[in-house]
């Protein structure tokens, strides 16, 4: 595990960012405390503790086996945690009023198991009966994913992404206030990535609260509102990207475009500063540099004049923050 910047708050194996306060009971939709789920001498969730806020977009990222699926599965209500408490809407999942809640909640599971001879629509139909969502809401909600063309064909004749779209759908059915989003993106086109996004927006601006897990870390990097990053069953860090970004003083990346008559002087000029893995193809240069010289090296590079064409830089992405927190 990373070490850890002055000023970042501990608690065990968990950190938080600084900025982000705890979360008022009210304002969560989603509450865990010290969640534990043991399959005999595997921990497979160990001691997890987080809060969602109403209306969040909230990301849960990890590598495989760090304990996502199962925290999902607890959540939803599938599987009993071994210790530790999780609410819903502030109900407990595993008291008597979580049936109710769970009629606005919505779960897109990574694999979507469909009825391959039912058509699109027969398929929302059957859905929301068992959901006990409105008949009149399936062929809206085919058409939200964009899924109205194809909505009385065969889902055995749908590719992949359309069975994606199709259990998206499902999972809007009964306008859920709590959405469970897991790898939703697996089979999408990047057209269908956009639309889904779209969607995402629209959702939040509405006030749902999402969960979502992906793979993908550059899908979520400017999506989410915050997010934890989960390894061998822990929060290992929880905050939003720039606070995590913040807490490990991650270095910046620029890069460099010269002329050729000012090269040695761009040479000259960033001797000194703090430089990291500075790398020349012809006039470009690519370059790390500590978060705290940055504008020391702004300030020199400005001074050169037209020696410098082009300076572009570049924040440590979000892929860069798991790999120094996860492991």
């Amino acid at each position: 595990m990373a070490s850890f910047a002055p000023g970042h708050a501990a608690r065990g194996a968990d950190t938080l960012p600084d900025g982000d306060a705890a979360i008022p009971a009210g304002d969560c939709a989603v509450t865990l405390r010290n969640v534990v789920k043991q399959y005999g001498a595997l921990r497979a969730v160990d001691g997890v503790s987080l809060d969602v806020r109403r209306g969040e977009l909230f990301g849960l990222i990890g590598h495989n086996g760090a304990g996502k699926s199962t925290l999902f599965k607890m959540m939803l209500g599938l599987i009993v945690p071994s210790a530790g408490e999780i609410r819903i809407q502030g109900a407990p999942v595993s008291g008597r009023d979580f049936r109710a809640v769970r009629r606005g909640i919505g779960y897109l599971p990574e694999n979507v198991v469909l009825y391959d001879n039912l058509s699109g629509l027969e398929t929302l139909r059957f859905m929301a009966r068992l959901k006990g969502a409105p008949q009149s809401e399936c062929a809206p909600v085919l058409e939200r994913v964009g899924l109205a063309h194809a909505g009385q064909r065969a889902v055995r004749e749908y590719s992949k992404g359309m069975r994606q779209r199709l259990g998206f759908a499902q999972a809007l059915l009964g306008r859920p206030q709590v959405l469970f989003l897991d790898e939703p993106t697996t089979g999408l086109d990047p057209e269908a990535i956009r639309d889904f996004h779209a969607t995402l927006r629209e959702l939040r601006a509405e006030g749902v609260t999402m969960i979502i897990t992906s793979h993908i870390l550059a899908e979520l990097q400017e999506r989410v509102d915050r997010l934890a990053i989960l390894a061998a069953g822990r929060v290992r860090a929880q905050g939003s990207v720039s606070a995590l970004r913040s807490s490990l003083a991650l270095p910046l990346r620029l890069e460099l475009s010269v002329t050729e008559s000012g090269l040695a002087a761009v040479r000259v000029a960033l001797a000194g500063l703090g430089i990291e893995d500075m790398r020349w193809t012809g006039l470009q240069a690519q370059f790390r540099c500590p978060r705290d010289r940055k504008m020391a090296v702004l300030a020199a590079l400005s001074g050169l004049g037209g020696a410098v064409l082009d300076v572009q830089l570049h924040e440590p992405s979000l892929e860069d923050v798991f790999f120094g927190l996860a492991h």
